[in-house]
């Protein structure tokens, strides 16, 4: 029988099902931090204030210190302490609190994710604020991107896995007949058992949206979550960890099915806690190579790593040449490039780009994709409300040693906040190179630092997207062309690629967006990421059936 809290959701499930299968718009949570109106913004601030120069509280085992260590890119204090456990009575707690977790049977799991989920919501503006100065987001965007958006993909998360685990009937008889004989009849029980204790490395720039699928997917499916944030964001997963803990000790299970594991930069401890022989399961997001690290020793895991990319845009032709510039600079200036799904690479032939008004040449489209960024950020309130603050110093450091890879375009400059006076906010930097400068652009350079590459044709501009693609790996492609013929070929480019491809975004989506319910974020098919959020395949791998036979009476 499953817990009365899975009734309270289960409306709630069911429409999660309905929207991952229709794949249209669709949110239980509000995206406007407005909503609730302001005294909802100023309490979740006093909220976050409360944490700066204080111990974070959290009960759980093989407490052996505390540390910290998080600085704000808006330049203020945070000094917040928080528990360091070991990792090997995290993993023995962990373990030890599964039995009755599996035994509760996937409705009761998933009404007590959607329940954690609940109570996040709650505590959005709060979230806010704590991801705004831990990473750096502008405060709409850590609103949003960092609440309502990760509770989209928690939920996903959740509701995939939930019909998933809802394919396998708890009890089936099997009967077949014998000719002159009695039928062999056997009855059998099936348990959706998990793999393990699972292991989520959290990031410093999207320390909510990246970690939650991974955490709720391995959560429902019945297995214990370690949570390791980047030294650099660890309030809002400690939050999250806070009240998941009490949401399971308030519906009568053990809290220790998720608990927090924090770390340093000069004592890290995702390398020792990764091997581990009951680690099971790992999701990852971050650099290439300690994803690739993790692919090629942690072997005991099933390991979901999201890893970086080369994200290409190939311009060709518009009907609508002002709002292809316009989108293209709130994307390259939204949170000062710090998405995995921003693009680095904006391919342009010497042929030009046709508009309705005639061919713009593509040394004047760089000019004037210079000239649009510099128009959105004209403005100081504006400026900060897209850029942002640089989450670290060595993206900063960065941008400066990549201003001699070409000729600029536009320059990054450093703004000041009308708000925080201390805060690191840097413009984007555009780059010009020609098509054999791969050295230059043919790797990932994290933050607001993209390069104009001048080819030859719009098929060379084709072939050089597709080599970085497959070479180094895409989160997103961006296309835009009135040829159909163009779309067709660039259609095939992103089938050979595995990359998933937009056209034509001139109005107020842009490529960098992922919505819950309706994208598929990466096809885990190239070297940007070995695993999709959210598929069936990034939720069934987290689990098992276990089957007992009996002969039927």
């Amino acid at each position: 029988m499953s817990h009365p809290i899975y009734a309270h959701h289960q409306d709630l499930l069911t429409s999660a099902v309905h929207a991952i299968d229709s794949r249209g718009y669709w949110s239980p949570y509000e995206e406007n931090p407005r909503a609730f109106g302001d005294d909802s913004i100023e309490a979740g601030r006093q909220a976050f204030e409360a944490y700066r120069d204080a111990q974070f509280y959290l009960d759980q085992p093989g407490l052996i210190g505390r540390g910290g260590g998080e600085e704000s890119p808006y330049g203020i204090s945070l000094n917040v302490s928080y528990p360091k456990c070991g990792a090997d009575a995290l993993v023995a707690a962990a373990k030890s609190a599964m039995p009755s977790w599996i035994k509760a049977g996937p409705d009761t799991r998933a009404g007590v994710c959607a329940e954690i989920l609940s109570r996040l919501h709650s505590r959005a503006h709060e979230m806010a604020f704590a991801i705004m100065h831990t990473t750096g987001q502008p405060f709409t965007m850590a609103y949003q991107a960092g609440a309502p958006h990760a509770l989209d993909r928690g939920l996903e998360a959740v509701a995939m896995a939930w019909r998933e685990m809802k394919h396998v009937p708890y009890r089936a008889t099997w009967e077949k007949p014998q000719a002159g004989k009695p039928a062999l009849r056997v009855e059998k029980d099936y348990l959706v058992a998990p793999r393990g204790v699972a292991l989520v490395i959290g990031c410093s720039t999207f320390p909510t949206w990246n970690s939650y699928p991974g955490l709720f997917a391995s959560l429902v499916t019945g297995n214990a979550v370690i949570v390791k944030p980047h030294p650099g964001a660890i309030l809002p997963l400690a939050i999250t960890v806070a009240v998941a803990r009490q949401t399971l000790k308030d519906l009568g299970f053990e809290p220790d099915l998720v608990s927090l594991l924090v770390d340093t930069q000069a004592a890290p401890v995702t390398r020792e806690v990764a091997t581990k022989p009951d680690v099971r399961l790992i999701d990852y997001t971050g650099g290439p190579e300690f994803g690739q690290w993790l692919e090629e020793n942690a072997r005991q895991a099933k390991v979901f790593a999201e890893k970086a990319g080369v994200n290409c845009v190939v311009v060709e032709s518009t009907d609508d040449y002002k709002g292809l510039l316009r989108n293209l600079a709130i994307t390259l200036s939204l949170y000062s490039g710090q998405m995995c799904t921003t693009p680095q690479v904006l391919l342009v032939s010497r042929e030009g780009v046709r508009t309705p008004d005639g061919t713009v040449s593509g040394e004047q489209f760089g000019r004037d994709l210079a000239m649009a960024i510099g128009k959105l950020l004209e403005d100081p309130a504006r400026a900060a409300e897209v850029l942002g603050a640089i989450q670290s110093p060595a993206t900063v450091a960065r941008i400066d040693a990549c201003r001699e890879f070409g000729e600029v375009l536009r320059d990054s400059a450093s703004l000041g906040h009308p708000q925080f006076p201390n805060a690191r906010v840097h413009t984007p930097l555009l780059l010009k190179v020609p098509a054999s400068a791969q050295d230059a652009y043919g790797e990932e350079r994290f933050g607001p630092i993209s390069f104009v590459v001048e080819t030859a044709a719009t098929t060379e501009s084709l072939a050089v997207a597709e080599r970085l693609m497959r070479e180094r790996g895409a989160i997103t492609f961006s296309v835009y062309a009135s040829d159909p013929m163009i779309q067709q070929l660039a259609e095939d480019v992103a089938l050979r690629a595995e990359v998933s491809v937009a056209f034509n975004f001139t109005g107020g989506v842009f490529v960098n967006q992922s919505a819950a319910f309706s994208d598929f974020h990466a096809t885990g098919a190239n070297p940007a990421a070995n695993a999709c959020i959210t598929d069936g395949s990034f939720v069934a791998d987290r689990f098992v059936v276990i089957q007992t036979r009996r002969p039927a009476p």
